[in-house]
């Protein structure tokens, strides 16, 4: 089966800083996000990148809500899951370190990968975000990488490795690579335009995708994330350049100035833009055969 002309289409339905204050339409709960999910599974979205939150709403990594998500996904569609380790900015998932310093919590992060994905994200580098007024740092150190690569390797869920730099890539994931924790094809997503909310993160521009791009290890596949005003860019440019795109309110809450979007019409947008370009979205079982994920029978 050739794939040349795939491209798979991650949605993004939640994030952990999306509130529903900026956009009604953000789905925080299990039964509005899987509904939401399988509407964009509709529309032609492959893989889902999750988010759980708590019942107020803040962010959690809680394994029980996980799986209370990914089991109602689960019923409905076989779409590819894709749980995060990276949680969000409140709710369980941070501690005050001191006045106006925040960090995330490692062990909490970790329950990402307690809920039966087919995959997680797997940020690889140590950042610090600036979010409402509060730093918070995301401390991946070298050590804490290896922990993970250990329980991603243990539970066999493939990682994600999220960048928002050209060092995010060519440090620690190519490392763990080589060490033989992650096996071809090589799922990497780089996020572009967060520059503004994290330290060392990239705008989009058609250089700096390109230069990243350039610096895929052998083997790899990738997908762009833009966020704001850059995922309707980045994510065009992605499809160009032989890649994969992912969209959703957790990386851009408007469908164009002034009207706010919806997960379905994002993913709509951008299975036309694909269609135009002379491509055509991947189903999950074609993106799965793609990833070299175990099939998974619907319910």
């Amino acid at each position: 089966m050739k794939f040349e002309s795939k491209v798979i289409v991650t949605i993004a339905p939640t994030g952990g800083v999306v509130k529903k204050s900026q956009n009604p339409h953000l789905p925080t709960q299990p039964a509005e996000i899987a509904e939401d999910v399988y509407r964009c599974y509709d529309a032609g979205a492959s893989i889902v990148a999750l988010h759980a939150r708590r019942p107020d709403d803040g962010a959690t990594c809680n394994p029980e809500i996980y799986q209370d998500i990914n089991s109602r996904i689960m019923t409905k569609c076989s779409i590819i899951i894709n749980n995060s380790t990276g949680g969000g900015v409140d709710g369980d998932m941070v501690r005050s370190l001191e006045p106006g310093l925040d960090e995330v919590i490692f062990e909490e992060r970790l329950k990402g990968l307690e809920a039966g994905a087919d995959m997680a994200t797997f940020d690889a580098h140590t950042v610090l975000a600036s979010f409402g007024g509060r730093e918070i740092v995301v401390n991946t150190s070298p050590a804490r990488c290896d922990i993970m690569a250990k329980r991603f390797q243990k539970t066999g869920i493939k990682p994600e490795w999220e960048c928002f730099s050209l060092s995010h890539l060519v440090q620690d994931p190519i490392r763990l690579i080589n060490k033989g924790f992650d096996k071809p094809p090589y799922w990497v997503n780089f996020v572009l335009g967060a520059d503004r909310g994290i330290q060392g993160g990239l705008p989009y521009t058609p250089q700096i995708l390109d230069m990243l791009i350039g610096n895929l290890p052998k083997g790899a596949m990738f997908c762009v994330s833009g966020i704001g005003r850059a995922q309707l860019s980045a994510t065009t440019h992605a499809v160009l350049a032989g890649g994969h795109v992912r969209v959703g309110l957790e990386d851009n809450l408007y469908l164009e100035q002034g009207i706010l979007a919806t997960n379905v019409r994002l993913v709509e947008r951008t299975v036309r833009i694909i269609r135009e370009l002379g491509y055509e979205p991947a189903t999950a079982v074609e993106a799965r055969a793609m990833l070299g994920l175990v099939p998974r029978k619907l319910g």
